[in-house]
């Protein structure tokens, strides 16, 4: 699981994931000096821990590196999202808390996420709204709300969906619930 990144680890990654292309030191030092008063060593020693943390991936390019970010401001974010909300005893709850504290526009752009994961989505792995369930294909009788055995995932997907379930690949390949 990813730790969010220090304030000047952030700063140097913002200018690797905005510029999208292999910079030098030296490239983000003159950028950052435009804010800041810095050292060319602290530059460089913040971007070879970022390397070894597996941030960016280096290569020699005459006498110096040149580094590209291994993944992606937003790939960043979901991580460091999906972790706390893994820490959660409640995640509905949690994500309940999280939407309500959402601007509009951050739920305007939740709506936007959520139309392209339905899109993208084959059509047998989307749930069924509440309403549009044929007679007799509710919860059996038995759980909290009434609710029997479960039907399996589809084969190949990662898990049935639910907030905080994680599936674990046993040895013999088959899929294993665990929290």
């Amino acid at each position: 699981m990813p730790r969010q990144l220090g304030d000047l680890e952030d700063a140097v990654m913002t200018r690797v994931w905005q510029w999208n292309r292999p910079v030098t030191v030296r490239e983000v030092l003159e950028d950052l000096q435009q804010e800041r008063s810095i050292a060319y060593t602290t530059v460089m020693t913040v971007m070879d821990n970022l390397h070894q943390k597996g941030w960016v991936r280096r290569e020699v390019d005459g006498r110096a590196y040149r580094y590209t970010a291994v993944s992606t401001r937003p790939a960043y974010a979901a991580a460091l999202m999906n972790e706390a909300w893994s820490k959660s005893d409640n995640p509905a709850a949690a994500l309940v808390a999280f939407f309500g504290m959402m601007s509009p526009e951050q739920r305007g752009s939740l709506e936007d996420a959520v139309r392209i994961v339905r899109v993208d989505r084959p059509e047998g792995d989307r749930p069924e709204p509440e309403g549009d369930r044929p007679e007799g294909d509710g919860p059996e009788e038995g759980g909290a709300e009434g609710g029997g055995t479960e039907a399996a995932p589809p084969e190949g997907s990662p898990g049935n969906g639910r907030p905080g379930e994680r599936r674990d690949e046993g040895a013999d390949g088959t899929a294993e619930a665990g929290r």
